[in-house]
This record gives structure tokens, C-alpha cells and sequence, in this order.
């Protein structure tokens, strides 16, 4: 099957290359950005020297449908929404690693990411991508929502919580953090080196962008969840997120009990490892993989739960999940290429 990424030259992009490389049933035919074009991708990164020889090209709608099975959009918000339609077109199926597809209600896209959004038809034809809960047949889908970072990392801890009610709905309080990589490769004061380094910074407050999405979802699994409470920090590394949830229990329980229910939840859910108890997972634990790792406490005093759950933000919370997508799509073992070991230390 013959892929193209669009957005090549982003983080996003260049691990959609590293993991597509040694993929056994795909192949990149071409990558694509809208600058540097006839440049070899090499140039934006030379850890590719020698072994990634494509050439960056440009944006040619027409030409890459006529030419691949597959486009990966790892673009900015709102570009995704203008080059899908014409891809879908001609039977090119698309996953967007960009929000542009996540939200179901363009009113709220519009107010949280301050554009308008795509096209209701597409909306409504796109699949919402968190792999572990898709209950849906991927093999039928032409466009696939890949999931924010930071949602992957709160859904995936809360969803047996929610699902089987075991938490008060309106109790939910997010503390999340994510490494410099998570605000993309371009520059800003707020990324600079001098400004993260041997810092620890709180951002974005009550106004991120990934706040509906997570609601939204809680939703689903749950109509009666309302608004929840989501911060989220910059922490002096490259890659990560940790996200510490807090919510009151429905009833009476245990750490032992909670963690049989999301050892059940998970058991055929590879990518997904649940921690003993008294055991904690940290962003080191993931590094570079497609594992998402959990662990909880419940404390009797207070009747709270406190779940922690860490992802690579570029590989879980991006690329790795968006080829475990594909996998799907394909018919394929999930695992498939993305199987790899974390790297540790």
C-alpha cells in the first residue's frame, strides 16, 4: 500500500517516517510540505541521512491522489479541512493528525480553535480515532480524526471510570503535562530554551483547545458528564504526558478493585499496560512507544480516586496511533510496525 505525508517536515511528520520506514506492508511514496520543495527531507532532519532519500514535494492534490492508497495529514489546524475533500474524492482514504475532524459541533470548534471548521458531511463521516474504543469497522472508513495528545493520554484513563459510572461526572479535575515537542517545531518565546529549561510552566488555563474534545467524548461514553476542569502544564523535557485525573467515587471501593476493572477493561488492549498496585508510571516508562501506562490509587479518606496515565505525545499521542488506525483499516494486526520497545533510559 503506497502512503504520502503531508507535513513532512513537522515532529508529527518526521515520526510518521521513522515508524513507516521499517513498516512490512506499506511504503511512503512520497512526503510533502508547503515549503523546501526538491529539498531531500534529510535537510530538515539529519538523523535521516542515508536512510530516508525522499525528496520533499509540493502540495499537488491531483497528482498524489492518482498516485497512493493513503494520506496522512500531519498539517496545522485548518489545512487538513481544505485538502481532504478532493483526496476522499478520488478514494484516497485520509487520517488527520491535525483537529480539524475531532469535533462534531463546528459552533464549538469554531469558539475554541478560533477557525471555521470543516464541512458538516465530512464531520459527520469521520471516524474519532482513539483506537482502543472504536467500535466501529475501520476496514469501511475513508477518514479517520486521529486523537489530540492530551486527550489520548485523559480518555484512555478515565473511560472504565465513566463507562461503568463509578465516578460522580461532574467531579473530574485534569492536571496534565507535556514535554516542549507537544507545541510543534516552530519557534516561540514561550518554547525557547531559556524560557523552558529548569522551568515548570502553567499555560493555556481553562481556554485549551483539547478541552471539548475530551468532553466530548466523556459523553459519549457518558451523557450525563458535564464540563470538566482540564489544566495543563509545560514541563522542562522533549517528550511526554503525564495526565493526573482526580474524581469522587460513585460508592465505597478499592485500589484493588479498580484496577481488576481496568485490567478487564484492557486485557485484549495491547498498547495499553496497567501498572500494579502501589505502582506509578513516569513519561521515561513510554519513551519513544506506543504504550500508554496507568496506574491509580483510591483514597478512603476522601472517597477520590487519582489515576495516572503517561504517553509518548508524538508516537501514542500522534503518529504511532494514527499508523495503529491504519493498521485497522487495513485488516491487519494492530501492531503491526509499532511494536517496538520503549527507550529507556
Amino acid at each position: 500500500m503506497k502512503v504520502a505525508i503531508i507535513g513532512a517536515t513537522g515532529y508529527g511528520g518526521a515520526e510518521l517516517v521513522r515508524i513507516l520506514h521499517r513498516h512490512p506492508r506499506v511504503s511512503i511514496h512520497s512526503v510533502h510540505a508547503s515549503s523546501s520543495q526538491g529539498e531531500p527531507l534529510s535537510n530538515s532532519f539529519p538523523h535521516m541521512q542515508t536512510i530516508i532519500h525522499d525528496q520533499l514535494q509540493s502540495v499537488d492534490l491531483q497528482k498524489i491522489a492518482a498516485e497512493v492508497d493513503l494520506v496522512f495529514t500531519a498539517t496545522p489546524s485548518g489545512v487538513a479541512k481544505e485538502l481532504a475533500p478532493a483526496l476522499l474524492a478520488e478514494g484516497v482514504k485520509v487520517i488527520d493528525l491535525s483537529g480539524d475532524f475531532r469535533m462534531n459541533d463546528r459552533e464549538i470548534y469554531k469558539k475554541w480553535y478560533g477557525i471555521d471548521a470543516a464541512d458538516e458531511k465530512l464531520l459527520n463521516n469521520a471516524v474519532y480515532g482513539l483506537t482502543e474504543w472504536i467500535d466501529v469497522d475501520l476496514s469501511e472508513a475513508n477518514l479517520i480524526a486521529n486523537p489530540g495528545c492530551y486527550p489520548t493520554s485523559v480518555l484512555l484513563g478515565l473511560a472504565p471510570l465513566v463507562m461503568n459510572q463509578k465516578v460522580d461526572e461532574n467531579t473530574i479535575i485534569v492536571d496534565a503535562k507535556t514535554g516542549v515537542s507537544g507545541a510543534g517545531k516552530g519557534f516561540s518565546a514561550a518554547t525557547h530554551f531559556a524560557e523552558t529549561n529548569d522551568n515548570f510552566k502553567i499555560y493555556k488555563v481553562n481556554q485549551h483547545q483539547h478541552t471539548p474534545e475530551i468532553e466530548q467524548m466523556l459523553q459519549v461514553w457518558n451523557s450525563q458528564t458535564c464540563a470538566i476542569t482540564f489544566t495543563t502544564h509545560l514541563a522542562p523535557m522533549t517528550r511526554g504526558i503525564m495526565a493526573t485525573m482526580y474524581a469522587t467515587a460513585t460508592e465505597k471501593t478499592s485500589t484493588k478493585e479498580l484496577l481488576d476493572l481496568f485490567n478487564e477493561s484492557y486485557h485484549d488492549k495491547y498498547f495499553v499496560r496497567i501498572r500494579k498496585e502501589g505502582e506509578f508510571p513516569s513519561t521515561k516508562e513510554v519513551y519513544g512507544s506506543n504504550f500508554c501506562d496507568i496506574s491509580l490509587a483510591y483514597d478512603e479518606r476522601t472517597n477520590r480516586i487519582t489515576i495516572v496515565s503517561v504517553i509518548d505525545n508524538l508516537v501514542k499521542g500522534a503518529s504511532g496511533q494514527a499508523v495503529q488506525n491504519m493498521n485497522k483499516m487495513l485488516g491487519i494486526d494492530e501492531k503491526t510496525g509499532i511494536d517496538f520497545m520503549p527507550v529507556f533510559p
